[in-house]
């Protein structure tokens, strides 16, 4: 056998071969050069080591680096600068910055043969993220996953273990309603471990959505156009802006008519309104002027008297504090703020405000949230502030207690509230943006006004018996004045947020009726009404339906909103949700072909079928399958039924001035209707749609169209800008004055004025019923 010698630097015969095993096991043989005498040695098994037991391996200690610390992990780096104020030293908090792993984007990434598995997957843009933080966990003694406190942010928390490769015994979970320093405290000193049904009712979310949407988008792609998408709620959502839509263009105003009267007292010169009640002890139906005129007159001959005076009280209780579908609907009722606007606000208050350069403050509790429950220590709070501010008469003897009205509420949360009542919004102004500062006062004046006691009122019926030879007929006069005013000190509510009542001034009633008095009438106002049809619903009207409807969850509201709008299926108008072309042809497919993935009780039912997972250890793959089965015969046979009703390109006629090749062509965004080039996306030429009303310019001739303010506000201008200036707020009409054939405009609901000579006319006078009814969209 032949080896190297280190000191002839040669190869040479070995003398005297002995087989043998190193110190860690390997064989070789040994020998000496037969040159120069020294050892020589070569690696490698020979027949000479058969029957040569080699020597144990000894164990090699691995080098270990000793965990010291605390690792904290959370979603954004505000909430990380805040939690790691109030921790300390001993503990760094870092940042997720959101989810660290989804299912892949370029696949269905959901195994259906093999009981539903997902394929996960750590974006590119997150692995450097995903690589710090399992550098860091390795160092830590504990890994404390401070995520969101609901299903998403379980499973965010979840994922954050799986990703970083936290062993599951170093990894615990905290979870706070809000980011104050008690909060913080008392959840890092109670952790727990990872709530996996949660982790399952959110997989189970995910896994059904992608299911869904990955089966019908390329359908919609093949059979419509490119880019669409259909989902769960999103799909549900715009069956019901189609079907209002749909209800608004089949209504056909009737005709109704009211009757007021205006009486005198026989002792006093005051003057008050009644409205006609009853008719021989029915309710009056009037349908036309020709049933009005003979009532008039009979009423004209009629004596009256007063033939009861009824006084009250009522009460008006305080509303509860805010769900997120409540927060949302009233900050665009006061504020005309979006879903995603009022979220993006309501993050930032509850993450953290920089109250001084010492403290950062999370301001709200977690607003993703659909219970009205508040902790104990907050209603305690309240009171004490209610009693030192009001006074003790504006607190109730008992803490109130809500009752959330939403489908399948989480009634473990507790309400969006301000994490101290102490931090007044007038306090806290400096430190907060404009907007910051609206939200936050609306959310702590609710809250405030939901400890308080109910505002009372006094209450007036007054009765006027008429009497003619053919009739007898009833008017009522009724009014009301607060009492005590209770909440209403803190907080008003809004039209729409509660129901208003007909009620009147109760000071417009004069004091000195008594029973039996008669009565002069001094004038009959008949007054003629058309029924009006269903509103269209906005963000915030939308979103109420859909919590009513048990129909997704707080989280998804906002999301839901912006895919509709982004996707071209509806747009805004006046703040209110338009379907689009496309938006009607998808959803009449949807309902043709998967009636049940747009059916109200279907999405309702899922959304229970999730509870059940989080709170009930229903199986996740079980509630997967049954949907699946059924739902996969359907995608395959709309794959073959479903027609293709592709629209063609709407060309407007004008060459593209940008890139002087392509076409022009209308298509549908966010906000409506507008222009770009056929050689999308080579070409990016975009110009707005102006919508012309038949109206001509009063100033130069051209044409008035419609056109938006960068706000989405609706006004009216010539085509001709900017070399005509002309604008009006009010829709221009197309019936001239009839006094100076000056330009009229819908001054409002019922009436026109001339821009010219300032007259006003009643709106049903100088235009059709259907002009009239465009008018006051």
């Amino acid at each position: 056998m032949k080896a190297y010698c280190v000191k002839c630097k040669e190869k040479r015969e070995m003398q005297d071969p002995v087989a043998e095993f190193t110190s860690s096991g390997a064989p070789g043989t040994r020998g000496k050069c037969p040159v120069c005498g020294t050892t020589m040695f070569r690696m490698g098994r020979t027949e000479a080591h058969e029957g040569l037991t080699p020597p144990e391996r000894p164990v090699r200690k691995k080098k270990t680096t000793p965990r010291k610390g605390n690792l904290v992990i959370v979603e954004s780096p505000a909430k990380a600068r805040t939690i790691g104020r109030y921790l300390g030293k001993d503990y760094r908090v870092e940042a997720s910055v959101g989810h660290v792993r989804d299912l892949l984007r370029s696949q269905l990434s959901v195994d259906v043969e093999n009981q539903f598995e997902p394929k996960y997957r750590v974006p590119n843009e997150k692995r450097p993220v995903v690589k710090e933080l399992k550098k860091l966990a390795s160092r830590a003694e504990q890994v404390y996953l401070a995520t969101d406190l609901d299903r998403e942010g379980e499973a965010i928390a979840w994922h954050l273990m799986e990703a970083a490769e936290i062993e599951p015994d170093r990894a615990k979970r905290v979870v706070f309603p809000e980011i104050t320093k008690p909060a913080i405290l008392e959840a890092f000193s109670h952790p727990r471990e990872i709530d996996m049904d949660l982790v399952d009712a959110q997989q189970a979310r995910r896994i059904l959505d992608r299911l869904v949407g990955y089966s019908l988008s390329p359908i919609l792609w093949r059979k419509v156009r490119n880019r669409l998408s259909a989902g769960r709620v999103q799909s549900v959502a715009l069956r019901m802006v189609v079907e209002r839509e749909r209800e608004i263009d089949e209504f056909e105003p009737e005709e109704y008519w009211t009757i007021d009267a205006e009486f005198r007292p026989d002792v006093s010169q005051n003057v008050f309104t009644a409205k006609l009640n009853k008719i021989d002890g029915e309710n009056p139906v009037l349908s036309s002027e020709d049933e009005v005129k003979p009532v008039v007159a009979d009423l004209e001959k009629a004596a009256y008297k007063v033939d009861s005076i009824k006084r009250g009280t009522r009460k008006r209780n305080a509303p509860a504090p805010y769900t997120t579908s409540t927060m949302q609907q009233e900050a665009s009722r006061r504020m005309r703020f979006t879903a995603r606007r009022t979220m993006a606000l309501a993050q930032q208050l509850y993450e953290g405000i920089s109250i001084d350069d010492e403290e950062t403050v999370g301001l709200i509790t977690y607003m993703r949230t659909d219970s009205t429950n508040v902790s104990e220590f907050a209603q305690a709070e309240a009171r004490e502030y209610i009693e030192k501010r009001h006074g003790r008469d504006f607190l109730p003897e008992e803490p109130p207690k809500y009752t959330t009205k939403a489908k399948s509420a989480q009634e473990a949360h507790e309400a969006v509230r301000p994490t101290s009542v102490k931090r007044t919004p007038k306090l806290m102004k400096e430190h907060l943006s404009n907007d910051q500062y609206r939200l936050y006062n609306m959310i702590w004046q609710r809250f405030v006004a939901s400890q308080m006691k109910a505002a009372e009122y006094d209450t007036l019926a007054v009765d006027i018996l008429g009497v003619s030879d053919a009739h007898q007929y009833i008017f009522r006069a009724t009014g009301s004045a607060i009492r005590f005013p209770g909440y209403l000190i803190v907080y008003q509510e809004t039209r729409g947020e509660y129901d208003q009542d007909e009620n009147g001034d109760i000071t417009k009633i004069p004091t000195e009726l008594e029973e039996g008095q008669t009565q002069h009438l001094v004038r009959v106002l008949p007054e003629q009404h058309f029924t009006t049809p269903p509103p269209r619903y906005s963000e915030a009207t939308l979103v109420k339906t859909l919590e009513e409807n048990g129909i997704g969850r707080p989280s998804t509201y906002a999301p839901t909103l912006s895919t509709l709008q982004n996707r071209g299926y509806v747009y805004t108008e006046g703040r209110r949700l338009f379907p689009t072309e496309t938006g009607l042809v998808v959803n009449d497919l949807l309902i043709d072909h998967f009636p049940e993935i747009v059916d109200y009780g279907f999405s309702a039912r899922m959304e229970q079928d999730l509870d059940r997972i989080a709170h009930e250890k229903e199986d996740w793959v079980d509630v997967i399958q049954e949907f699946y089965e059924p739902f996969s015969k359907q995608v395959e046979k709309a794959k073959i039924e479903m027609p293709e009703v592709k629209a063609e390109p709407e060309y407007i006629g004008r060459e593209c001035p940008t890139c002087g090749e392509g076409q022009l062509v209308l298509r549908w965004g966010r906000f409506g209707k507008f222009i770009s080039c056929d050689r999308f996306p080579e070409c990016r030429h975009t110009e707005p749609f102006l919508e012309k009303i038949g109206v001509t310019c009063p100033e130069d001739g051209g044409e008035i169209v419609e056109r938006r303010t960068r706000k989405g506000r609706t006004f009216y201008g010539c085509s001709n800008y900017p070399e005509c200036e002309f604008t009006s707020w009010k829709r221009p009409l197309p019936t001239p004055c009839p006094h100076c054939q000056g330009l009229l405009v819908a001054a409002n609901k019922k009436h026109a004025q001339c821009l010219d000579c300032e007259t006003t006319f009643p709106l049903h006078e100088v235009q059709p019923q259907e002009e009239a009814n465009l008018s006051s969209k």
